[in-house]
């Protein structure tokens, strides 16, 4: 919790032994902040590629007239944590702020915004869908995104409901004949149940092919036109078979329009994996939309393993991977795979079902900034569960991730 939060490292300074005190810092990227005397002063807080180079801009003697900031006479401790990627950097800025200061102050100052999302009313006698960037406790099962903008949601959600023919007005109906309708009613793009057009029952049959379209990412809808596309060419119907290939190829079109981020809010399960130092990543879980971790995962003999397989020789290749082993029992090291499925077990006891939802809008909005950059500038990758998690993949990813080579990391504006 951010409240809970602390930086890993505070030492003391002063301007006579400023030099000692900067050289204590890495020059590596991660969160600093700078304190005075007063403990209950807020401090600066920023995060920053290099702590050693940001603290000593912020900490050097003033030369001539400048205007840039400079904290040497106000600043008693300094406090820092360090950060493997600028995604892990912006989650400790953000837990610091939350901390130091509050969860408004720090929404407000990381410009976080809640996720549009499309909404299935299910509460409602004749239920709708619309797109909305507001979060309720007693409706996340009907929410689904997160999308990357409002524009990208309404699109898919217009795209979807151009295959059905569910209501897209927003007034609570009280229906009767003399209602004056809509124009997706003279269309016949709705069942019009405001002019009772159709009956309760079978408005209903309708919504809930829609919500089987959203639960299952379309493939509800893709199921059944392909298996009367193919009903109709083995019974030699190839013009019918030709029509529903084409409604195949609209229904797959709308599917697309969702990224595979977009799921359930409480569905919402992923490992993501981030560099850190040489042989290592840092793991996240995403879990019901909420962030948790990060823990240290070590790749060096996922590495070792490969490089193995790929030369043919574990003597000669990698003589450095040698390791002991016990002539009697078993040997009483974990696999890779043991100590991932370990450690996630470990994430999993952390996290918890989100009660905040302006909590759960703020991990959102993290975690929608890191996904939708251009895939070649997004660095670290993520995992969604299946049935179960996608181990043999998710190790290949980590020992990649393991084996870079790190630089300055990318900035998530």
């Amino acid at each position: 919790m951010p409240d809970a939060f602390h930086l890993r490292h505070r030492v003391s300074f002063s301007a006579d032994t400023a030099q000692e005190t900067l050289r204590q810092l890495p020059e590596s990227a991660g969160v600093l902040a700078l304190r005075g005397a007063d403990e209950t002063t807020q401090p600066y807080l920023t995060k920053a590629a290099n702590l050693r180079r940001r603290a000593a801009r912020l900490l050097a003697p003033a030369e001539g007239q400048t205007r840039r900031l400079n904290l040497r006479d106000r600043v008693a401790f300094v406090e820092w944590t360090t950060a493997g990627s600028d995604f892990e950097s912006l989650l400790c800025l953000y837990q610091a702020t939350a901390a130091f200061f509050s969860l408004p102050e720090a929404r407000k100052r990381l410009k976080l915004f809640v996720p549009y999302t499309v909404r299935f009313v299910a509460e409602n006698a004749f239920p709708r869908v619309y797109v909305t960037n507001r979060l309720a406790k007693n409706a996340l099962n009907e929410t689904y995104g997160p999308f990357p903008s409002r524009a990208a949601a309404e699109r898919y959600a217009d795209a979807m409901l151009d295959l059905f023919k569910l209501r897209r007005c927003w007034e609570e109906l009280e229906p009767y004949p003399e209602h004056p309708g809509c124009v997706y009613g003279e269309m016949k793009k709705c069942l019009a149940p405001c002019q009772q057009r159709c009956t309760p029952e079978e408005y209903a049959d309708e919504s809930t092919r829609v919500r089987a379209f959203l639960e299952t990412d379309g493939q509800s809808l893709l199921s059944t036109v392909a298996q009367e596309r193919d009903d109709a060419s083995a019974a030699m119907e190839f013009e019918r078979a030709a029509e529903l290939h084409a409604r195949w190829q609209k229904v797959k079109s709308a599917a697309d329009l969702a990224p595979e981020l977009v799921t359930a809010l409480p569905r919402l399960r992923a490992v993501l994996l981030q560099p850190c130092g040489e042989g290592e990543v840092t793991v996240f879980l995403v879990h019901g939309g909420c962030l948790t971790g990060p823990e240290i995962f070590a790749t060096r003999d996922i590495r070792a393993a490969r490089a193995q397989e790929e030369t043919g020789s574990s003597l000669f290749a990698q003589p450095l991977t040698l390791q002991p082993v016990a002539l009697e029992g078993e040997s009483e090291a974990a696999g890779p795979e043991d100590r991932l499925r370990d450690l996630l077990q470990r994430l999993q006891k952390r996290a918890k079902t989100p009660a905040d939802m302006a909590l759960l809008g703020d991990h959102l909005a993290l975690l929608k900034r890191w996904y939708y950059r251009p895939e070649k500038s997004r660095t670290g990758r993520i995992f969604f569960a299946d049935k179960d998690w996608p181990w043999r993949r998710m190790l290949n990813g980590a020992a990649a991730l393991g084996n870079r080579v790190v630089t300055a990391p990318e900035t998530i504006a």
